[in-house]
C-alpha cells in the first residue's frame, strides 16, 4: 500500500490501493503475465482495474480488445481514459458473455470482494475454453499484513507484523477486511470448476520505495528478495501467482 492509501483511510484498506504510477515492480509483474499468457491480439478482461495503470499498458503493447471493470465509480472514470471499455461492475456477477475473452486477470483483487469463491466461479464462466486466468493476490505466510488493521474498532494503516501467522479467528478479528490465502485455500476457490493448474508459485514485491530510499543496498536486497524465488523460501513471498487454463 502507497501513501495515498493512508490518505483514503479504510476505504482503501476494503478495497485496496490501485497503482498510481507505472514503475518497476508493475514491470515486473507485467512480464510474468506476459509469460504465461498469449496477450497479443487477444481480449483481455482485467478484474478490478484501479485507475486503469495495468489496462493502459494491455492497451499499448498487446491489443486494442480490453475491457475492464471495477466496483468503485471514481476508478471507472479514470480508468476509461485507458479504456472506454471500462465499467462498473462487481466480480461476483461480471457483465460479460460466457467463454468471451482469452485472458481473464486479477491483480490483488480478489481478496477484497465480498464473496471470492462467487468472483472466481465468474473468472471461469467469462473465460473461453483454452483461455488463462492469471491471479495475484496475498500470500497468508507472508512476515507482513500490509493492509493495516483493526484494534478496538479503529482502523490502523501500515504494515503489520506476523498478523496472517494467527489462527483465523485472531487473524480475522484483526484485519476482517481483508483475505489472505493459503495454497490450498486459493485453490480451493476454483474446486469443482472446468480449470487445470498451470502454474503456481510465490513471488516477492516490487519493492521500488526500498530502492529509491536506500539506493544501492535497497537495490541489492530488493534483488536478494527476488532471488529467494528461486528456492523454498519463496513460500514467504509476498503474493501468490496462480496460473489456469479453462479446460473444455
Amino acid at each position: 500500500m502507497s501513501d495515498h492509501a493512508n490518505a483514503a483511510g479504510p476505504l482503501a484498506a476494503v478495497r485496496g490501493e490501485p497503482s498510481h504510477v507505472w514503475r518497476a515492480g508493475q514491470e515486473r509483474r507485467l512480464a510474468m503475465i506476459e509469460r504465461w499468457a498469449a496477450l497479443h491480439d487477444r481480449r483481455i478482461l482485467e478484474v478490478g482495474c484501479g485507475l486503469g495503470m495495468y489496462t493502459a499498458q494491455y492497451r499499448r503493447r498487446f491489443t486494442p480488445h480490453v475491457d475492464a471493470f471495477d466496483v468503485e465509480f471514481p476508478r471507472v472514470a479514470q480508468a476509461r481514459e485507458a479504456t472506454p471499455h471500462a465499467l462498473l461492475a462487481a466480480g461476483e456477477g461480471m457483465p460479460y458473455r460466457t467463454d468471451s475473452f482469452d485472458v481473464v486477470i486479477s491483480n490483488e483483487v480478489i481478496e477484497h470482494v465480498a464473496d471470492d469463491r462467487q468472483t472466481a466461479a465468474e473468472m471461469v464462466r467469462v473465460c473461453k475454453p483454452g483461455g488463462r486466468i492469471v491471479i495475484f493476490c496475498p500470500n497468508r505466510w507472508y512476515p507482513v499484513e500490509q493492509h493495516g488493521h483493526y484494534w478496538r474498532g479503529e482502523y490502523h494503516f501500515g504494515n503489520t507484523p506476523l498478523i496472517n501467522y494467527l489462527p483465523d479467528r485472531w487473524r480475522n478479528r484483526l484485519a476482517p477486511h481483508v483475505r489472505t490465502y493459503t495454497r490450498r485455500g486459493l485453490l480451493g476457490l476454483f474446486e469443482g470448476q472446468p480449470v487445470r493448474v498451470v502454474h503456481h508459485t510465490r513471488i516477492f514485491g516490487g519493492y521500488d520505495n526500498l530502492s529509491r530510499r536506500f539506493g544501492p543496498f535497497g537495490r541489492l536486497l530488493r534483488s536478494s528478495l527476488h532471488g529467494l524465488e528461486q528456492t523454498p523460501l519463496r513460500v514467504l513471498g509476498l503474493s501468490h501467482l496462480l496460473v489456469l487454463e479453462k479446460t473444455g
